[in-house]
């Protein structure tokens, strides 16, 4: 699968089609999970998770995010099988962040916003496949209320023009994947699938967010 995200986003850069684009702006929820000051944890499903963690590795009260799989098994949690899409699982991301900085809420706004698009059912851009499905895995009744209360503020006032798909389920374990994917965008930012796909996404969490954006990741080689 490397290797089509590859030539897809070759044609594409020979195409010319690199550009910025962002989902329309989606309010900060009027809710907000408590505010403790221990760390907390947010797990997200958003389409390929080389771009969900880089952006979330730039959100100021970030601690780590870890790429990996949830919505599955913990026998099955493999990249090569998670790819064939029949092991339940959705690329995930794990966020540990300080909620006296960063709240959940401020969270789920940049996830609606830039970090993917929540109209897009079992797909996200050139990723098919219900393993990049749009879900969040929500830990307690605050973040599950928080999540499901969003959404409906988010169709209320119509901020986007389909329908949102994103399911909202209980968290029953997230498996880290390989090394080989962490801090992935970091690490290839020069490689095309990210180029055109997660880099204008860093570009719109900066201009979208800048009193969010840090320039620093947050990477995950940094905290081993």
């Amino acid at each position: 699968m490397n290797s089509l995200k590859l030539a897809i986003a070759g044609f594409l850069i020979a195409l010319g089609v690199l550009a910025l684009r962002s989902a329309p702006a989606a309010d900060k929820p009027t809710v907000a999970a408590g505010t403790s000051g221990a760390l907390q944890t947010a797990v997200l499903a958003g389409g390929c998770f080389w771009g969900t963690q880089g952006v979330f590795e730039h959100v100021k009260g970030v601690h780590q995010v870890l790429a990996g799989y949830s919505g599955g098994e913990r026998a099955t949690a493999v990249y090569e099988t998670v790819s064939t899409g029949t092991t339940g699982h959705a690329e995930s991301i794990q966020v540990t962040f300080d909620p006296a900085v960063v709240s959940y809420a401020d969270l789920l706004q940049i996830y609606f916003s830039v970090a993917h698009d929540p109209t897009e059912l079992n797909r996200q851009g050139p990723d098919t496949g219900s393993q990049y499905r749009s879900e969040i895995f929500y830990a307690d009744a605050a973040q599950q209320k928080t999540a499901l209360d969003y959404i409906a503020q988010l169709n209320q006032a119509h901020v986007f023009s389909h329908p949102i798909v994103t399911r909202v389920d209980p968290l029953k374990g997230f498996y880290p994947a390989e090394s080989f994917h962490q801090d992935f965008l970091v690490r290839n930012p020069r490689y095309p699938y990210i180029v055109i796909n997660d880099l204008p996404k860093i570009a719109n969490l900066k201009r979208e967010f800048p009193q969010s954006y840090v320039d620093q990741p947050a990477l995950v080689a940094a905290s081993r």
